[in-house]
Order: structure tokens, then C-alpha cells, then sequence
């Protein structure tokens, strides 16, 4: 089976045939490269998606992430994210082992038929030129055999004619010999031509097309098996990362099979434990008797050290009823003094575990500007050891400042920890405070204290303490303080990012009220609204004190 003998006379259809066969490569080239973008697409789809639900840094959200559930949820969005990259795995395979191989092949391929058929055009055009110059031969021996023999004809009309004179006869014999002597040479040169032609013909139709047709069929056939092979390899690339996918998926079930309720259970009481002890029983207290009443030791507040009560209506009750307080809108006070104690211990001892590792990166900077300094005192061409004076002093202070910082929070986290029953005793709360006739303890005098966000404390009004909440006036006893009167503005000069709990955003050149003044500790408290207040540096604003506050002064 041979195009060169089978198909000897198919030039034109072939180069047509050829031509398509191209044609379906480029259009199968063009399909693996648009799979090849839409795995891309996917890829970056996923990739998104994936990153559109991670956890954001330093975030509420990011806390939330320590339940089984939520971790578990986290491993699906990081295998989704190994997913999306197996998808590019089959784009780039796919683009280097098919797409760029066949296009290269293409061109190889385009390039070898136009040689094919250019040979096989320049054969087709010198039989072309053979047969012309055989129908040439042919015509002038045709001719030159006319004219000898209207030579012969007129030499015999002269030869017969009486009348004709001898030389004229002779003249006409001449010309009849010449014309059959040209008539010679022309067959003799046809005949010449033919069989150069036949011999050129043999050889075409026998050598040259089907030499040259045999070429195009070998290439046409390496096509089709190219073509076949790519589409192996399309499949395999699919296959190979199959085993992966299965992995990420494995992972997804795995991270699934991993979640514990009763571990997420454990971790919302971690979270919202206050450490109190439910309230007590409310006695009976009978008003049928007009006679001074006394406020039982289980009532919902602490009795006088004189033991005489004084009944308090409508006021607003500083007892640490946990169970029933609103939170305060306002700011976060800056020891957490808002939060329960078991919630203020957590908080606490985050923030100090936070300030040493700040303190220890601190201590590692200071360190290596140090050993760069001795280098420098080594090796004075490599730099001046005076320049990181300057940088030393400061990371020296930064580390002094937060080492009183940190202290400040220890000292507030021993206080919480002293006040804190231990673990596992059974300790008797009634309504956030400690029930007792006898002598406050320092415990129960630290009970009895409230922390202010400087670090400051001061002692609860024993009248406020002792007041007696009736339990048909909850609503009324805890709703939330009035806000604090303002005492001034402020405008800040610079921006400030408020991202600690009790701090405040502000922008630069914006003007806020003044609520609360610097008491030493550097921040001073701003409201913007009824709904947003906090605590700013007290160096990033210029604050301008209303002249009748008690004690006004202007911070710069």
C-alpha cells in the first residue's frame, strides 16, 4: 500500500488531504490550550475561595479558630488551596508536553510538505517542458515531411513538363532533395525527442512520484501518530495527579473525622468562665413589719461593717453580679477590670506572654546590633561603630518601657490570681463577692477594689456595696452607667491605628472630645460619638481642657 503507486495521479488531492490533516492538529493544538486556561482559571478560582475564608491575622475570627470544627474547616480551605495547585500542575504539563511539542511539530511539519510538494511541482513542471518540447518535434517533423513532399510533387510536375528548361528542372530536384533532408533531420529529431521523453516519463511515474509521494504518505502517517500519543499523554497528565487529589481529599475526611464536640464544648466554658459561683437564695424579707429590716447574708449585697443597713432604691449598684451586668459600651479598661475574673486572669496573662516575647525580640535586636558594633570596632573600614549608638539607646529604652509595662500586668495578674479561688476548692460566692461576717481578708479586700485602665485603684463605696437590690428592679439596678461628661476637645496630630482592646482609631486633624485626662500613664481617653470612646497616646493629641473642669491643663 503506496500513495506513490496507488495514488500516482492524486497530486492535487493530496496536497488538499495534507493540508487538512494540518489543519486538525492546530485545531486539537487549540483545544489542549484552551483546557490548559480553564485549569488556570479554576486554580485561581479555588486559590480565592480559599483565601476569601481563611482567618484574618490578629482578628476575633482568628481566635474562633481553635474549635475542632473551625480547625477542621481551616484544613479543608488549606487542602482546597493544595487542590488548586495540582489543577496547575495539569495546565503546565499539559502547555509543555503537548501544546509546545505539537506546535513545534506543526511548523517541522508544514515546512517538510511545502518541500514535498515543491519537488513534486518542479517534476510535474519538467514533464511539462519534455512534453512541450516533444509536440515542438513532432510539429516541425510534420511540417518538414509536408513541405518534401510538395517538393517531390513540384520536382515531378517539372521533370514531366516538355516545356520547362533543363536548369529549372534541376533547381526543383535540388529543392525536393533539400526538403526531404530536413525532413530527415525533423523525424530524426523526434524521434530523438520521444524516447528522451518516454524515458523521462518512465522515470516520473515510476521514481520521482512515487519517491516524493511516499515521503508526504510518511509524513501524514507521523502526524496521525503524534496526534494519537499527544491524546495518551493528555490522559496521563490527568492520571498523574490523581493519587494527589486523593491525598488532599483523604485530608478533607481526615480533618472532618477530627472534630470533637465535646472538646469545643470544654473550650466555650475555657472561654466564658467568670470563676463565680452561682447566687445564693434570696431570703424572704417581710415588709408587714414596720420595723427596721436587716438584709439577710445571702441577699444579693454585702452587709455594713457596723451591721446597719441602709436600703438604697434606684440608685445604680456597683456589685459584680456577674450573671446579670450589661457590658459597658465604653472603652476597654486597660487592666480588663470590666471582665470577669477568670476572663480577666486569660486576658492578663496573654498580654503579659505577649509583652516578653516582644521584650525577648527586643533583647535579640539589641544583641545583634551589639555584635555588629564589635565587628565595626574590629574592622573600622566596614562601618562607624557611633552610628548605632543611636539605634542601641533606643532599643534599650524600648526595652525598659516594656519591661514596666509588663510588670504593670503582672502585678495586676497576681492580684487577679490572689483574688481567684484555687482550683478545685469550693469556694462560696454569693453574687461575684465573697459572703463573710468576719474580717475581710486581702483577698476580699482586693475583692472589693476596682482596677482603672492606669493601673490605679480605688475603693468601692461601702454604701454602694451594701445596697439592697430587689429582684423586681434588675432591669432598673443594671442598666448601663451614663456616659461620662466631656471636659474639653482634642485634635489629634497624627494617625493613630487603635488595634488593642480599649483603644481608639483616629485620624490626623480630626477633632474628638475629651473624656478623661492623662493620669500618668501616657493615654488619655477620647469619644468620637455616644457608641465609639477609647484611649489614644496622649502624645498624639493636642488637647484643649474646657477653664471650668477642676484642674485644667493643656497636653501637647
Amino acid at each position: 500500500m503506496s500513495w506513490g503507486t496507488e495514488l500516482w495521479d492524486q497530486f492535487d488531492n493530496l496536497e488538499k488531504h495534507t493540508q487538512w490533516g494540518i489543519d486538525v492538529l492546530e485545531k486539537y493544538i487549540k483545544f489542549v490550550k484552551e483546557r490548559t486556561e480553564i485549569e488556570l482559571s479554576y486554580a485561581k478560582q479555588l486559590r480565592n475561595l480559599s483565601k476569601k475564608y481563611q482567618p484574618k491575622k490578629n482578628s476575633k475570627e482568628e481566635e474562633e479558630y481553635k474549635y475542632t470544627s473551625c480547625k477542621a474547616f481551616l484544613s479543608t480551605l488549606n487542602e482546597m488551596n493544595d487542590y488548586a495547585g495540582q489543577h496547575e500542575v495539569i495546565s503546565e504539563n499539559m502547555t509543555s508536553q503537548i501544546t509546545v511539542d505539537l506546535a513545534r511539530f506543526v511548523q517541522e511539519l508544514k515546512q517538510e510538505r511545502k518541500s514535498n510538494f515543491h519537488d513534486g511541482r518542479k517534476a510535474q513542471q519538467h514533464m511539462e517542458t519534455c512534453w512541450k518540447h516533444l509536440e515542438s518535434s513532432k510539429r516541425r517533423f510534420e511540417r518538414d515531411c509536408k513541405e518534401a513532399d510538395r517538393a517531390q510533387q513540384y520536382f515531378e510536375k517539372m521533370d514531366a513538363d516538355i516545356n520547362v528548361t533543363k536548369a529549372d528542372v534541376e533547381k526543383a530536384r535540388q529543392q525536393a532533395q533539400i526538403r526531404h533532408q530536413m525532413a530527415e533531420d525533423s523525424k530524426a529529431d523526434y524521434s530523438s525527442s520521444l524516447q528522451k521523453f518516454n524515458q523521462e516519463q518512465h522515470e516520473y511515474y515510476h521514481t520521482h512520484i512515487p519517491s516524493i509521494f511516499q515521503k508526504i504518505q510518511e509524513m501524514e502517517e507521523r502526524r496521525i501518530v503524534r496526534i494519537g500519543e499527544s491524546m495518551k499523554t493528555y490522559a496521563e497528565v490527568d492520571r498523574q495527579v490523581i493519587p494527589i487529589i486523593g491525598k488532599c481529599l483523604d485530608g478533607i475526611v481526615k480533618a472532618a473525622e477530627a472534630i470533637n464536640q465535646k472538646s469545643d464544648s470544654q473550650l466555650v466554658i475555657e472561654a466564658y468562665k467568670s470563676g463565680f459561683e452561682p447566687p445564693g437564695d434570696i431570703e424572704f424579707e417581710d415588709y408587714t413589719q414596720p420595723m427596721k429590716r436587716t438584709v439577710s447574708d445571702n441577699s444579693l449585697s454585702n452587709s455594713r461593717g457596723d451591721g446597719k443597713p441602709e436600703l438604697k432604691f434606684g440608685g445604680k449598684s456597683k456589685g459584680k453580679l456577674w450573671p446579670f451586668i450589661k457590658k459597658n459600651k465604653g472603652a476597654t479598661p486597660e487592666d480588663f477590670s470590666n471582665l470577669p475574673p477568670e476572663q480577666r486572669r486569660k486576658k492578663l496573662q496573654q498580654k503579659v506572654d505577649e509583652l516578653n516575647k516582644e521584650i525577648q525580640k527586643e533583647m535579640d535586636q539589641r544583641d545583634a546590633i551589639t555584635k555588629m558594633k564589635d565587628v565595626y570596632l574590629k574592622n573600622p573600614q566596614m562601618g562607624d561603630p557611633a552610628s548605632l549608638d543611636h539605634k542601641l539607646t533606643e532599643v534599650s529604652q524600648n526595652i525598659e518601657k516594656l519591661r514596666l509595662e509588663a510588670q504593670k500586668f503582672e502585678a495586676w495578674l497576681a492580684e487577679v490570681e490572689g483574688r481567684l479561688p484555687a482550683r478545685g476548692e469550693q469556694a462560696r460566692r454569693q453574687s461575684g463577692m465573697y459572703d463573710g461576717q468576719g474580717a475581710p481578708t486581702a483577698n476580699s479586700c482586693a475583692q472589693d477594689r476596682e482596677s482603672s485602665p492606669d493601673g490605679s485603684y480605688t475603693e468601692e463605696r461601702s454604701q454602694e456595696n451594701e445596697v439592697k437590690v430587689l429582684a423586681t428592679d434588675f432591669d432598673d439596678e443594671f442598666d448601663d452607667e451614663e456616659p461620662l461628661p466631656a471636659i474639653g476637645t482634642c485634635k489629634a496630630l497624627y494617625t493613630f491605628e487603635g488595634q488593642n482592646e480599649g483603644t481608639i482609631s483616629v485620624m490626623e486633624g480630626e477633632i474628638l472630645y475629651v473624656i478623661e485626662e492623662d493620669k500618668g500613664d501616657g493615654w488619655t481617653r477620647i469619644r468620637r460619638n455616644e457608641d465609639e470612646e477609647g484611649y489614644v497616646p496622649t502624645s498624639y493629641v493636642e488637647v484643649y481642657l474646657d477653664k471650668n473642669a477642676k484642674g485644667a491643663k493643656t497636653y501637647i
